[in-house]
């Protein structure tokens, strides 16, 4: 029980969550999960990644790209639906590794969580902010003032991102089941506004625009040294923009699509019978979210040439390049209030995990104390809410935004491995759903994850790598030494 690599059983998980002061309120439903995965999942990807994808990089097979996104997801969202109703505890992936690799993987998965959900609800709530600021000037003349719109906008502080989290913290303490009404909303709002590019594009779709599907591939300007990808690094091979090649290279890109139906998990606790419902809303959201994504991207895509889309508003560029205004302003609008979710759901899932850390002694015990009304992890809310809603302010998160895509994947290829481990482990385990041929099916989802890691550009494995070595600092000079399983041993009544 001193190993780094003590694991926590799942009755030891289980019995976690019968503690009243550290117990979580059971609220959710399948069709809960399911509004949370469309509600975090449509967002920053589809309304502004399809065009960046498209231009630079697959033209109209950027649709193949989604759909190659998208595989790597469900190899990961059957091994996390395994995970999640076989362990119904917040944490999502920290829980996983704690209960099959050990408590200094889960440490280190957590870790990376952490920062992955912070910087992706800020990089959404910045998302938000410029749409918003672009309706306000078009709609109504008005302008926010210089100094309060943000780094990216040539600004020192972006007021209306650092208010959006305020206000989603907020929301997030009262209560879980009020989040899922709001999503609800919105989320209904979000699909319309896609179907309404579906349908309403049909009509506008010039067949030339297709020619060539798969555009001839070029060279891409990679950079060299840390701006290079790792893969270019390693192995001499420099991924292409357009061709065959250019459709992965896309599919790195956009894999920030998709991010966040691992966020499904991490409600696992507030579920009533997360062992029906959790792979119904993880596996649900997904495939409802890629299906509507091809849609989407080849409307577009024949609405307007490859070469021609908008970098940051291509659903909305398109409808004004065939003189459609009002549909183009319904799409803004739809974008500005669809994000809202995004940014709330991802806090939400930063909240559980930081929750379940603090609740394990590896970070300090009184995060992990709910509110006593409403049965949410209050403290932690609060602390993590303040300190996003500063960092969305003040930086500037372009390149920042690269690190959510490497922390996702780390986590599918740790949350792949301990399907496997735990199959050996504990064979013995009642799983109400389970992942199928394994282990071949998680081991393809880990190889498919690590290719699109070696996309990435190796400044962001190596800012990666620095946050990690923070991460086992800590864990070494705090979280082991007070860790509930290393006090107490292997008999310890959680």
């Amino acid at each position: 029980m001193n190993s780094p690599f003590r694991t926590k059983t799942v009755e030891q998980s289980i019995r976690d969550t019968e503690e009243p002061e550290h117990a979580l309120r059971k609220s959710l439903s399948a069709w809960d999960l399911t509004v949370f995965g469309v509600g975090v999942i449509i967002g920053t990807g589809i309304f502004v990644l399809t065009g960046i994808a498209a231009r630079n990089n697959a033209g109209p097979a950027t649709a193949l790209a989604f759909v190659a996104a998208g595989i790597v997801c469900a190899l990961a969202a059957l091994c996390y639906a395994e995970f999640a109703s076989t362990v119904p505890v917040a944490g999502s992936a920290y829980t996983f590794a704690y209960a099959s690799i050990g408590e200094l993987p889960a440490w280190i998965i957590g870790w990376d969580l952490v920062l992955e959900f912070a910087l992706g609800t800020a990089v959404v709530a910045v998302g938000w902010s410029g749409y918003v600021r672009s309706l306000m000037h078009t709609n109504l003349g008005w302008d926010m003032p210089a100094a309060l719109s943000g780094p990216d906008a040539g600004g020192s502080f972006d007021l209306l991102a650092f208010l959006l989290i305020l206000v989603l913290t907020a929301v997030l303490v009262i209560g879980t089941k009020l989040s899922a009404r709001i999503t609800a909303i919105v989320v209904a709002i979000k699909v319309t506004v896609v179907m309404l590019v579906i349908i309403a594009g049909l009509f506008f779709i010039t067949a030339d625009n297709y020619s060539p599907f798969i555009p001839p591939a070029e060279p891409q300007p990679a950079g060299s040294g840390w701006h290079a990808p790792l893969v270019q690094v390693l192995f001499g091979y420099a991924p292409t923009n357009f061709g065959v090649m250019g459709i992965f290279t896309a599919a790195s890109l956009i894999f920030f699509a998709f991010i966040g139906f691992d966020v499904v998990a991490t409600a696992a606790e507030e579920t009533k019978n997360p062992q029906r419902d959790m792979p119904r809303g993880i596996l649900g959201s997904l495939v409802i979210c890629t299906v509507l994504y091809v849609a989407v991207t080849l409307v577009v895509t024949g609405m307007q040439k490859y070469s021609e889309m908008s970098p940051t508003a291509p659903l909305a560029e398109a409808f004004k390049s065939v003189n459609q205004p009002f549909f183009a302003g319904a799409i803004s609008l739809g974008a500005s209030v669809g994000l809202i979710t995004v940014s709330m759901i991802l806090l939400l899932g930063q909240t559980r995990v930081f929750f379940a850390m603090s609740r394990d002694g590896l970070l300090p015990r009184v995060f992990s104390v709910t509110h006593p009304k409403y049965r949410t992890p209050y403290r932690a809310t609060l602390l993590l809410g303040g300190v996003i809603a500063v960092v969305a302010g003040f930086t500037s998160l372009k390149k920042l935004a690269e690190l959510v895509n490497i922390g996702t994947l780390f986590a599918f290829v740790v949350v792949a491995l301990g399907v496997i481990i735990l199959r050996r482990t504990r064979p013995d385990l009642h799983r109400s759903f389970r992942t199928p041929w394994v282990p071949f099916v998680p081991i393809l989802s880990i190889a498919a994850s690590l290719w699109l890691m070696l996309n990435l550009p190796t400044e962001t494995w190596l800012r990666f790598g620095i946050w990690m070595a923070i991460g086992i600092v800590v864990y070494f000079a705090y979280g082991r030494r007070n860790s509930r399983l290393g006090k107490v041993g292997a008999d310890a009544k959680f």
